[in-house]
C-alpha cells in the first residue's frame, strides 16, 4: 500500500482549477494508481483535468519519469547491433508497424517494439496481430528478450511490470474521452520507448481529420514535445508528420489488414502505405548508422522485400510467438465475417472526401474497435475502400465493401459511412502524404 501523504481529491481539484502539481505529487499519484489505492474513476477524473488544464513542462518530466520507473526497465547493453523503435500516433488503417518492423531488421536493425491496442476510433497493432491464429502479444521478459536476441524483433504488448503506469492509463484513457492530449500522449508513447533502451526512435505523427491531431500546429507541437523528451533522456527522436484525411491502404479492420500487410512483405502493397513504409524505414536506418542519408536507404529496403528475407523474418517471430506462419501463404486463415455490404456511389464523378474519421468510428461500431474498456474485438469485420480522394467513380460503382456479422451493428455503422465519401463534379488537389518533421539534428 502507498502513503496517504496526499489526497487524490485535492490533487484533481488543484489541477482542476489551473494549478501546477508539485514532482513529489506526481510521482505519488503514479505509484497509488499503480499500487490500486486510487480507483479508476478518480484517475479518470485527474485525466480529464490534465486534457483541459495541460501539464507544463516541469509537471510533463516528472509524470512521464514517473511512468517510466512505475516498473522495470529493460537492459539491451549486451546488444550490440543498433537498436531503433519506431510509434505511431494512430490513424485509420494504419498498420505501418506489422511490414514495416520486419523489413528494417531484415536490413540489420533491432527493433524492440512495444505496441498498443485501439485507441478511440484508430486500431492498434496489437489487436491485429492477435487475428493471426495462435499469435501470443503477452510475453513474458525472458520472452521479449529471446525474440530480440534471436530475430532481432519483437512484436507485442506492454508486460506486467515494464511500464506498468501506463499500461492502465492507456486502456483508461480509450473510454474516457482523453485520448487527445499532448502531455498524456507524449508521455505514454515516451515512457514506453523509453524503457525499451533504445538508441533512436522514429515517430510517425498522424495529421488530419482522422488523426487525434487534426492540424499541423497540434501534431508539430506534439512532436516538439517527444523529441524534446527524448533529448533529455539522450535518445534521439525524429518525427515524420503523415497524413490522415483518409485510411492508409484499402484495409480497415484486424484480419484485413495483416492481409494487406502480408502483400507490402511481398511488394504488391497499396502505393500511400508502401510509401509511409518506406520513409519511416530509411529514417531508421539512417538513425541506426547503415546509411548516410534517406536515397540511400531505398535499395536495402528493397533489397529484404524482394530477396524474401523480410517476409521470412516475420513467419520466424510469427512462429516464436505461437502462430500459425501458414496464414503467410494461405489467407483464408485469416478471421474475416461472412456477410458482405456494398456501399455504392450515388451519383458519377470524383472523390473528393474519404473521411478517415468517420471509417474508423463505423469500423469500431461493426465491432472491430472498442467503445468500452473491456469491449472483445471481433477480427473478421472491418472494410475494403475501393475509392479514394481524387478517384473517378461512376453511379452504383462500388465504394466501400463492409464485412459484418451483426445486422444492427451495420446499420450503425452505414449511418457514418454514407457521410464518409463526398463526390464532385472536379477531382481534388494533390493527396500530400508526407506533411513534414521534425528532428534533434538536421537529416546527414
Amino acid at each position: 500500500m502507498t502513503t496517504d501523504r496526499y489526497s487524490i481529491l485535492e490533487i484533481i481539484g488543484h489541477k482542476r482549477d489551473g494549478g501546477t502539481l508539485t514532482t513529489d505529487e506526481l510521482h505519488w499519484v503514479i505509484s497509488a494508481y499503480t499500487a490500486g489505492d486510487i480507483p479508476d474513476y478518480q484517475m479518470s477524473a485527474l485525466l480529464m483535468a490534465i486534457l483541459f488544464r495541460r501539464l507544463d513542462p516541469d509537471e510533463l518530466a516528472a509524470w512521464t519519469e514517473a511512468i517510466l520507473h512505475s516498473g522495470d526497465v529493460m537492459d539491451l547493453s549486451h546488444i550490440a547491433a543498433p537498436k531503433v523503435d519506431k510509434h505511431s500516433t494512430g490513424g485509420v488503417g494504419d498498420k505501418v508497424s506489422i511490414s514495416l518492423v520486419p523489413i528494417v531488421a531484415a536490413c540489420g536493425v533491432v527493433v524492440p517494439m512495444i505496441s498498443g491496442r485501439g485507441l478511440g476510433h484508430t486500431g492498434g497493432t496489437l489487436d491485429k496481430l492477435e487475428s493471426i491464429p495462435g499469435f501470443r502479444t503477452a510475453l513474458t521478459s525472458t520472452e521479449f528478450l529471446a525474440g530480440i536476441d534471436n530475430h532481432g524483433f519483437v512484436l507485442a504488448g506492454q508486460s506486467e511490470t515494464l511500464v506498468p503506469a501506463d499500461r492502465l492509463i492507456y486502456a483508461l484513457r480509450d473510454t474516457t474521452g482523453t485520448v487527445p492530449s499532448i502531455a498524456l500522449i507524449a508521455s505514454s508513447i515516451m515512457s514506453k520507448k523509453l524503457a525499451e533502451d533504445i538508441d533512436a526512435l522514429v515517430l510517425d505523427v498522424k495529421v488530419g481529420s482522422g488523426a487525434f491531431m487534426k492540424t499541423l500546429v497540434e501534431a508539430r507541437l506534439l512532436a516538439e514535445t517527444m523529441v524534446g523528451i527524448g533529448a533529455a533522456h539522450d535518445t534521439n527522436v525524429v518525427a515524420v508528420f503523415t497524413a490522415m484525411d483518409q485510411p492508409l491502404g484499402r484495409e480497415v479492420g484486424n484480419g484485413n489488414e495483416i492481409a494487406e500487410s502480408i502483400d507490402v512483405l511481398e511488394g504488391n502493397g497499396p502505393a500511400d502505405l508502401t510509401a509511409v513504409i518506406y520513409r519511416l524505414g530509411g529514417e531508421m536506418l539512417v538513425c541506426a548508422g547503415l546509411a548516410d542519408d534517406l536515397e540511400g536507404t531505398r535499395s536495402l529496403m528493397d533489397e529484404a522485400v524482394t530477396s524474401g528475407r523480410a517476409l521470412e523474418s516475420f513467419a520466424a517471430v510469427i512462429e516464436a510467438q505461437g502462430g500459425d506462419s501458414e496464414v503467410l501463404t494461405n489467407r483464408a486463415l485469416l478471421p474475416r465475417a461472412e456477410h458482405v455490404y456494398a456501399l455504392k456511389a450515388p451519383r458519377d464523378g470524383y472523390v473528393t472526401k474519404c473521411d478517415a474519421l468517420d471509417i474508423g468510428v463505423a469500423a469500431v461500431r461493426l465491432g472491430g474497435g472498442r467503445q468500452h474498456k473491456d469491449d472483445a474485438i471481433d477480427p473478421g469485420v472491418g472494410l475494403t475502400v475501393a475509392k479514394k480522394l481524387g478517384e473517378m467513380v461512376q453511379e452504383g460503382e462500388l465504394l466501400a465493401e463492409i464485412r459484418y456479422t451483426d445486422a444492427t451493428r451495420l446499420a450503425n455503422a452505414t449511418a457514418l459511412l454514407e457521410q464518409a465519401w463526398e463526390i464532385g463534379d472536379d477531382p481534388p488537389g494533390p493527396y500530400q502524404l508526407i506533411l513534414g518533421e521534425v528532428r534533434q539534428s538536421p537529416p546527414r
